[in-house]
């Protein structure tokens, strides 16, 4: 076996057993298994709401990533290793360790933090090894796990609170026990099926005791709703067999009432506090254990946002210190009465552990990820040390290598190198490009050192990295935040698109309800569309309640959601939006076509329309309806301009909806789509969709990107990857897969610098790709010890450049990779 290249540094190959699937243009995954994904980062955490550690060991510590999974530190929080990985991962609401046993840790799914673009969880898993393995126990249903707590001298005994689905009603919510560590459970505090439950703690003294609240909660797409009836503060005093309401104690607030933190004192169980969402809330102390309260503090920087935060914790030494957890991070030295600030990393705080043998030793959960300190939060490890970034979408521009651009949730926008020059992709090759959070970024096509970034509230921004010039250029110069949408001239959703037109450079798009164009860098803007969502009124109201209103932009609905201008056509745009309508102008918006879908249910989210880069009728689609409680890929296709749609979702399960579907620019009907639980491959355009997984974790994918024959995959909470050279792909056939052995073609090939560094990668840095010809090939059958198995780069005129064989030779280091 020969292959004639003129230059080689690397090879890189497996071998590969042959098989194929009976369904016609469906390939075995062994076909192309050594195909991988690379983390280019960034390593900038993400949010966590969990966090844990183990007592009297400083060095040990773990968190739960809003859909990266869970991570583990054994040095104190210089480095984190994923410890889910393999069995599972997404979005992690609580993780706790046995104090009893600390080989005994249980995670449940599903955040508290309830964003408009939640991850849900699936249950509670189990691990007897400081987490090597893992076994899942149940409560998959749940969908929100935020508390789990273990009896402190027996780590069979487990508590679960368990929130429930956020969109809609469902019976598995409330609070859970079990006596068998996780076998089985029994429901032992529920209220509806509307009702769930959001925290719970175990009195440090007396475990018998315990005390729990309850949360009505509900989002749609347009609206949030925190508080109302079957909100509440409950307790059990004989471990969870029965369970007295105390919500209306003496001294609590009358009224209606939202989400509930509470906390106990280890050093004085009769002292107790509670956050308390109402609309005379704020701090409680009790010193009675829960009969009667006191009101300690109406701060609002301990109280606002309340569905975001209400997290409280008492001090393990001394028991007039007590933690708040909210934007900033909170102490109390009095009782609650007065508090100061304390300095972190990061802001927006959700998570906190207390070490019951040294309170010194804290270990937080914020937006950033987690983070350790020693010194009572005077100084903390790093958050830039994790990959857990949340991106919303992702894109490229057109410079050699490629950057990858997006927005970071709670953070900022990036522009990241796809490989460096050096051994791998660090804090130095990645910086924010204007814009903000929940950006949709649009690198200029000829000149990358212009970046056109968005945020919420409609804010837009033209950056010039030559100068480091920010240019504020929003369309309709207004906040609207804390205000409903309805009355606003222009509705811009947090996540609004920007989109350069494939013809003309000078032209850029953004949506609202309507579309807008600019020719002159955005000094300019005019609407060349009319309102093209259904414009439904009552869906455009004021956010939050029944307590607190929460306007920030995620609510505004009946906006365009995504901008697809025709690489074909000039003057072709698709449009879609979060209220289920898709349109098409074919003459640069003077005339507009209604294309939707007779057969897509009511108010999906039109979450991507991807132009087919091989003839300009055909598009593909992805719709979300997980904000209705519908968790059903929706994948769509037309090849008429969308005057007929055909659902081609076969092959991917129910409930991993899709945000993305992208096809192939190197071969048609290759399609590769991102669901919530991973990606999936189709090879006849989308008849039948397999998993495409390999080695990804399991997170949601948020958006995909094809550039040079490189998958670019953007993820909710494990930062960006990138599947190097996918021509083997475009080279899979029938006849190939039949035969007996196959060498692919390498692609075109540059000769680079770079690579993964002396003594290999650091842990906090992205990785680079290997360098020289990667080459991939099958055979049939694996090459025995005794067999002879060779492959040859020659020049043209037949001359041997290198061999490698798959001998090993001590003398000889040029083997294959098997």
């Amino acid at each position: 076996m020969h292959t004639r290249k003129s230059y080689s540094r690397f090879i890189f190959f497996a071998i590969i057993s042959l098989s194929i699937l009976g369904a016609k243009e469906q390939f075995d995954e062994e076909l192309y298994k050594a195909l991988e994904y690379r983390n280019i980062g960034p390593f900038r955490g993400g949010r966590s709401a969990a966090s844990t550690g183990v007592p009297g060991n400083k060095m040990l510590a773990y968190f739960g990533a809003t859909g990266g999974g869970v991570w583990q530190t054994k040095n104190g929080g210089q480095t984190w290793n994923n410890i889910s990985d393999g069995y599972f991962g997404g979005s992690i609401g609580a993780v706790t360790v046995s104090e009893w046993d600390p080989n005994v840790i249980y995670v449940g799914g599903g955040e508290v933090t309830v964003r408009g673009n939640v991850s849900h969880g699936n249950g509670v898993w189990k691990s007897t090894d400081a987490g090597k393995t893992w076994k899942h126990m149940g409560l998959k249903d749940s969908r929100r796990i935020p508390r789990i707590r273990v009896h402190p001298r027996n780590p069979d005994l487990v508590y679960v609170a368990a929130l429930g689905h956020l969109f809609g009603p469902n019976e598995e919510r409330g609070v859970f026990r079990s006596k068998d560590g996780g076998e089985s459970w029994e429901k032992v505090l529920y209220i509806n099926d509307e009702v769930g439950a959001c925290d719970l703690i175990l009195d440090p003294n007396n475990p018998r005791i315990i005390f729990a609240s309850t949360w009505r909660v509900k989002r749609t797409p347009y609206s949030l709703e925190s508080g109302g009836e079957g909100s509440g503060l409950w307790k059990s005093t004989d471990g969870g067999d029965t369970w007295t309401e105390i919500t209306r104690n003496k001294g609590l607030p009358e009224g209606l009432v939202g989400i509930i933190g509470v906390t106990i004192s280890p050093l004085n169980s009769d002292r107790m506090w509670a956050m308390i969402e109402s609309r005379k809330g704020g701090l409680f102390r009790s010193d009675d254990g829960g009969e009667t309260w006191i009101k300690t503090s109406t701060d609002n920087n301990l109280r606002q946002r309340a569905w975001y935060y209400t997290r409280v914790y008492a001090d393990t030494e001394n028991e007039d210190l007590v933690y708040v957890l909210n934007v900033s991070f909170w102490r109390s030295k009095d009782g609650g009465k007065t508090f100061s600030r304390i300095r972190t990393p990061h802001g927006d705080h959700h998570d906190l552990w207390i070490d019951p043998m040294d309170a010194d030793h804290l270990v937080i959960a914020d937006d950033g990820g987690g983070q350790v300190s020693f010194d009572a939060g005077a100084t903390w490890s790093t958050y830039h040390n994790q990959p857990t970034a949340q991106f919303y979408r992702v894109d490229v521009d057109n410079q050699f290598p490629y950057r990858v651009y997006a927005g970071q949730q709670d953070n900022s926008t990036v522009s990241i190198a796809s490989r460096t020059m050096g051994g791998g992709i660090t804090e130095r090759d990645f910086h924010a490009v204007g814009g903000g959070e929940s950006a949709h970024v649009a690198p200029h096509p000829e000149n990358p050192n212009i970046v056109y970034a968005g945020s919420y509230s409609g804010f837009l921004t033209r950056y010039d990295h030559t100068t480091g010039e920010r240019r504020n250029i929003t369309v309709y110069p207004d906040n609207p935040m804390g205000h409903g949408v309805k009355d606003m001239k222009f509705r811009f959703q947090w996540n609004f698109p920007i989109e350069f037109d494939p013809f003309d450079s000078d032209v850029l798009y953004v949506g609202s309800q309507h579309l807008h164009r600019s020719t002159d860098e955005g000094e300019s803007w005019e609407v060349i569309s009319p309102d093209l969502s259904t414009n439904t009124v009552s869906m455009q109201d004021e956010s939050g309640g029944p307590i607190t209103k929460d306007d920030t932009g995620v609510e505004y609905y009946c906006t365009v959601f995504i901008i697809t201008p025709s690489t074909h056509e000039k003057g072709v745009i698709w449009i879609g939006t979060d209220d289920g309508r898709v349109h098409i102008t074919k003459n640069g918006g003077k005339t507009w076509s209604d294309i939707t879908p007779k057969n897509m249910p009511e108010w999906g989210m039109v979450n991507s329309i991807d132009q087919s880069p091989h003839d300009p009728a055909t598009a593909y689609m992805a719709v979300t309806r997980y904000k209705l409680d519908d968790f059903k890929p929706y994948l769509y296709k037309t090849s008429n301009y969308g005057k007929s749609w055909k659902l081609i979702s076969r092959g991917i399960p129910n409930d991993a909806f899709t945000r993305v579907i992208r096809e192939d620019p190197g071969k048609k009907g290759l399609l590769y789509a991102g669901t919530e639980t991973g990606m999936y491959i189709s090879f006849d355009d989308g008849k039948n969709w397999q998993s495409f997984q390999l080695n990804l974790p399991i997170v949601p994918i948020t958006d995909l990107a094809v550039k040079e024959n490189d998958l670019v995959v953007g993820t909710q909470g494990r930062s960006f990857w990138i599947m190097d050279d996918l021509t083997p792909l475009h080279q899979l056939s029938d006849k190939i897969a039949k035969s007996e052995s196959h060498l692919y073609k390498p692609r075109d090939t540059y000769r680079l610098p770079g690579g993964g560094g002396w003594g290999g990668p650091s842990p906090t840095w992205g990785k680079n790709p290997p360098n020289g010809v990667m080459t991939f090939y099958y055979l049939d059958e694996e090459v025995g010890e005794d067999d002879e198995f060779s492959l040859e780069f020659m020049e043209p005129n037949g001359e041997v450049i290198k061999t490698y064989t798959h001998k090993k030779d001590k003398k000889n280091r040029d083997q294959l990779l098997l």
